[in-house]
């Protein structure tokens, strides 16, 4: 046994540990759509993109908010200070504990562009999504989860180096490329032994941003046009057949695997599918997407849960970004950092877990760390986030924390960012020259402006965000000529 092995050894072990004391129930991967849930997958030539647009006045309704329990919960717990955390238990609190095998877990990432934080297991009316609603049931989810940032290439490169995006070697540009000295975890997974897939459907993702780096198999789907400003595509059939065809790999059977598949479906232009009719407004057609994607990813859990691996892997669903359809007069995302653009989905099925739900804000920010974790691998010591293996497994309370969203500024928006800490939501206008305070348990839709009526919170929320800006440190771009809103006085 190699001292890496070892390592990799004395990680599993300890989170088997948090096994045993957790308990476990188990539940299924996929639940059958119901008949009028049942899609027919349409071949499509035209292959798939992914793009943002700026926010714009939109005549598109907003859609509905976030589930009254969900504001509830939150505005029960949340303060300015730190305050007790909320865990929900949403199937058995108690369950026979396993024993499984030693060694670490493998890891699937299923990502999924543009899925907002209202979703049917939140709240959201139309069963739009049957296969992820079982798969959430299932799931230690995070109710108040945040993407990194507003848009793909910023969300992801964060996601994947443990790092803000402003903190990055990047082009500048608004798909932003980033150069072989960034790291992303997959690397270290690489480095460690582990064995690591990956399969996207946007030309974006082919060599452009960098995140083919630290993967030995990166496939992409075939015949995709290029729009930088849309997706004319659909991909869902050929992206699960690639899923598919490197789950089914020998290669998986013989140690851990982490794999990564990040479905386009959701993305605008919103294309309508046969069978599938939720009226035409751009939610309408919206929904429509996430029904279609949605029975092919069901198709995919299925899968997984019949591989001989299944036992020993934990499946981790989340989002890039959110959307908007009216919402501050924006539609799509990017550009901005208002809750239907960052709050998104998160939620984890790791095999000897009993599903329940955690109400503290969480960020994708502390993905790579809790990946590496769950594979027996130290993280680097330069990641912002922090592993979220303890609290999932209930060997630790999740504790009150600032989350950090960042947008740094390219050639096509202004910088953005914000602090979110319990209820309380902070956001700071290009070089923080306008901070404004938002209370989310009583105004989800930020609609109301606190500095003036909350003085003593803005006053601490200000000082949390002067704090934590202290650790971030900002990198200028290659290209500086056209970024939005860079004062001449500045390098960026």
């Amino acid at each position: 046994m190699t001292p890496r092995m070892d390592a990799l050894e004395r990680g599993a072990v300890l989170f088997f540990a948090a096994l045993h004391v957790a308990g476990c129930a188990t539940s299924p991967l996929h639940e059958p759509a119901p008949p009028e849930a049942k899609v027919t997958q349409a071949t499509s030539s035209a292959p798939a993109t992914h793009a943002a647009s700026a926010g714009s006045a939109s005549s598109a309704p907003a859609a509905p908010a976030a589930s009254a329990d969900a504001a509830s919960g939150a505005a029960r717990r949340v303060d300015a200070e730190p305050a007790s955390s909320s865990v929900s238990a949403t199937g058995p609190s108690q369950g026979t504990p396993l024993s499984p095998a030693p060694g670490p877990l493998n890891v699937i990432l299923i990502t999924i562009d543009a899925m907002r934080a209202d979703m049917p297991w939140a709240g959201y009316p139309r069963d739009i999504a049957p296969n992820l609603t079982a798969l959430e049931k299932a799931s230690v989810s995070y109710t108040r989860a945040y993407s990194v940032s507003s848009s793909t290439a910023m969300s992801f490169a964060g996601l994947l180096s443990g790092r803000y995006p402003s903190e990055l070697e990047r082009s500048g540009s608004f798909f932003s490329a980033h150069p072989d000295s960034v790291e992303f975890f997959p690397e270290r997974l690489q480095r460690a032994g582990v064995r690591t897939v990956a399969a996207h459907a946007h030309f974006y993702f082919e060599k452009k941003a960098g995140f083919h780096q630290g993967f030995d198999a990166y496939r992409m789907v075939e015949g995709l046009s290029a729009d930088n400003t849309t997706d004319k595509n659909v991909t869902s059939p050929q992206h699960l057949a690639l899923a598919k065809e490197l789950l089914g790999d020998e290669h998986l059977k013989k140690g851990p695997f982490f794999a990564w598949f990040h479905f386009m479906d959701a993305h605008d232009l919103y294309v309508s599918h046969p069978g599938i009719d939720f009226g035409k407004k751009p939610r309408d057609r919206y929904d429509g997407e996430l029904r279609y994607l949605d029975g092919h990813l069901g198709e995919l859990f299925a899968f997984i849960e019949k591989a001989p691996w299944a036992s020993r892997t934990a499946v981790i669903v989340t989002a890039d970004h959110g959307e908007a359809f009216g919402e501050h007069k924006m539609t799509r995302h990017g550009f901005e950092l208002w809750e239907p653009l960052v709050h998104v989905p998160l939620f984890a099925k790791i095999p000897g877990l009993a599903p329940k739900r955690i109400d503290t804000p969480r960020s994708a920010i502390d993905l790579a760390p809790t990946i590496l974790d769950l594979l027996g691998v130290p993280a680097d010591a330069s990641y912002q986030g922090q592993s979220l293996v303890a609290e999932l497994a209930g060997t630790a309370l999740p504790e009150e924390r600032d989350v950090i969203v960042d947008l740094p500024r390219t050639g096509d928006n202004f910088r953005r960012r914000a602090l979110v800490r319990g209820r309380y939501k902070l956001i700071s206008h290009d070089d923080d020259f306008r901070l404004d305070l938002y209370d989310l348990g009583k105004d989800p839709g930020e609609t109301r402006e606190l500095r003036q009526a909350e003085p003593d919170v803005y006053r601490d929320m200000k000082r949390r965000y002067e704090e934590r800006r202290q650790r971030i440190k900002d990198i200028c771009p290659k290209r500086r000529d056209n970024l939005k809103g860079k004062r001449p006085e500045k390098p960026c």
